[in-house]
């Protein structure tokens, strides 16, 4: 777009009009020297706004105004008085918003290495139903050092990986900008946790700050594609020896939106994108609903062993969203016959969030991340497999809390999403779909893009992990234990009624180990149990 197209758009408007009446007014001060007092009265106010639009332009700490100079310092206005006008502007968080604002503010606070502490008490009404809470020890310890890690990688595996136990969830490029990629992957780097590139393919801008790399692998296959859209096992194994590349994961679904595929407008494939995931310019970008590499659980389990052979030995998994329970089970049977297993597996819950999706799928398809996350760590307890497979959980996980949450059912390490859009400038505009994000995080357009500097937002993604991780060591220590594996379900509860409460462990009850192989009669599996088989997805 020429540059005076672009200073007549409603984001640029303010500052040109401000800066055209300001020339108004020198050219009739000169003009009527008798009426100079209004002139000069209308050059120091219009100036004085064009002087404050060139700086929102300029400045490198503010995304928003950077693409929208002068009418974004409105927004700034009402956030500093949030509190007490919250009632006027701000919808009822817990009917409305996906995410409150009051855990946003945490994370802009951490990201910002600003003070999070709040004066007056717990915000949330401790009698409502589904409040959750951790249970505390007279004996707290000291707060362990907070760099905690996991090690992935079973029978097979010749590099295993040590994980930070929160690193950055799927998220592709494509989907998010140039910029807002970097900036991650620099924030992983210098914190020592994983990014995940999500389906879009692994870009150069994943690679160029040298951050550790979860390299996903969807329906599409991009960036380890043949011509015509097939896996290529050549290409695969060429991206997958970057050592950067720390683990491989084969996406089966996607919480947000599990059994739909996705297209990228031909309008939007340019040419960075046609290079990176592998398609031509000129033709819409489609993802499939479905895998063409493999269609039963025997097939998915060799597929997941030729990933991990093709990379070297590396950590291979993958990750879905918890549909019907006689499919994973079915793997799980697969597996038993099989022998092949993978390194890990990451349930992402249906809460987890996604640029554009179905209202009918965000709002009623899939299974919540607590119900899969504690079936998922049961089907494994249950057969005898868990200790060969680490899992991972993602949807809407951001605070420490959160953590100790999934880890008490049953998650190994957490991956977040929203928290790191969060720390990069996302404001939740609800835009991602639009190609007009305000904050140039998730956008493919170079001029909102530009809003968002690397420098600044880096060092923001390696705070919010670095605090949130800090946080998460302390709620060990004041429940008395000094490892996230110490963390059990009787340590947390729930209220389930105005007066009753229930733990963690009463909810969501663990199967002995062994129990499926011995024919449970758990009404969660044995149903489920009995129609799952190896051979197929179908119910047997």
């Amino acid at each position: 777009m020429p540059p005076w197209q672009l200073a007549l758009t409603p984001r640029f408007l303010p500052l040109s009009l401000s800066a055209a009446a300001a020339a108004l007014c020198l050219v009739l001060l000169g003009a009527s020297p008798g009426a100079a007092e209004w002139w000069v009265t209308g050059l120091g106010l219009f100036g004085g706004l064009t002087a404050l639009g060139v700086r929102d332009l300029t400045q490198t700490r503010h995304a928003v105004l950077r693409n929208y100079p002068i009418s974004a310092h409105l927004r700034f206005l009402l956030e500093s008085i949030r509190p007490e006008m919250r009632q006027y502007f701000f919808e009822d968080e817990k009917k409305g918003t996906p995410f409150s604002r009051d855990q946003r503010a945490v994370v802009y606070q951490r990201a910002k290495t600003q003070l999070d502490k709040r004066p007056f008490g717990t915000q949330n009404d401790v009698y409502d139903r589904g409040y959750e809470w951790l249970h505390h020890s007279v004996a707290a310890r000291p707060v362990p050092p907070a760099d905690f890690r996991v090690m992935i990688g079973g029978q097979g595996c010749s590099q295993p990986y040590s994980a930070s136990l929160l690193n950055i969830s799927a998220m592709s490029f494509g989907s998010l900008s140039a910029n807002a990629i970097r900036a991650l992957n620099e924030g992983a780097r210098r914190g020592r946790f994983a990014h995940d590139t999500g389906e879009g393919g692994l870009s150069p801008h994943h690679l160029a700050p040298g951050g550790d790399i979860i390299w996903e692998i969807g329906s599409g296959y991009f960036g380890a594609r043949d011509a015509e859209g097939r896996f290529s096992a050549e290409r695969f194994a060429a991206t997958a020896a970057n050592p950067q590349v720390k683990m491989v994961e084969l996406k089966l679904s996607q919480g947000a939106k599990p059994g739909h595929g996705g297209v990228l407008p031909a309008a939007k494939v340019s040419a960075e994108i046609s290079a990176t995931r592998g398609v031509p310019m000129g033709l819409d970008c489609i993802s499939p609903a479905f895998h063409s590499v493999f269609a039963t659980p025997v097939g998915l389990l060799e597929t997941i062993a030729e990933m991990r052979r093709l990379s070297g030995g590396k950590p291979a998994g993958f990750k879905l969203c918890i549909g019907h329970r006689w499919e994973f089970l079915a793997i799980c049977k697969a597996m038993l016959e099989t022998g092949i297993t993978p390194d890990f597996i990451v349930v992402d819950g249906k809460e987890g969030g996604t640029g554009a999706a179905p209202l009918e799928f965000m709002d009623h398809l899939g299974t919540p991340l607590r119900e899969g996350l504690d079936f998922v760590h049961n089907a494994l307890v249950g057969t005898g497999l868990r200790d060969r497979i680490r899992i991972g959980a993602s949807g809407k996980i951001v605070t420490g809390f959160d953590m100790v949450r999934a880890l008490a059912l049953g998650a190994d390490w957490c991956n977040a999403a929203r928290g790191f859009m969060f720390a990069l400038g996302c404001i939740q505009s609800q835009s991602c779909h639009t190609d007009r994000c305000p904050t140039g995080v998730a956008t493919q357009d170079p001029v909102r893009a530009r809003a968002l500097v690397i420098a600044d937002k880096a060092p923001r993604v390696h705070n919010f992990h670095a605090q949130t991780m800090h946080a998460l060591a302390e709620l060990l220590a004041a429940a008395g234990l000094q490892s996230p594996t110490q963390v059990r379900r009787e340590h947390l509860f729930r209220r389930i009624s105005d007066h009753e409460v229930a733990s963690f462990a009463a909810l969501y009850p663990l199967l002995p180990p062994g129990a499926l192989l011995e024919g449970t009669r758990d009404a969660r599996f044995a149903d489920a149990w009995a129609l799952a088989r190896p051979d197929s997805f179908a119910p047997a």
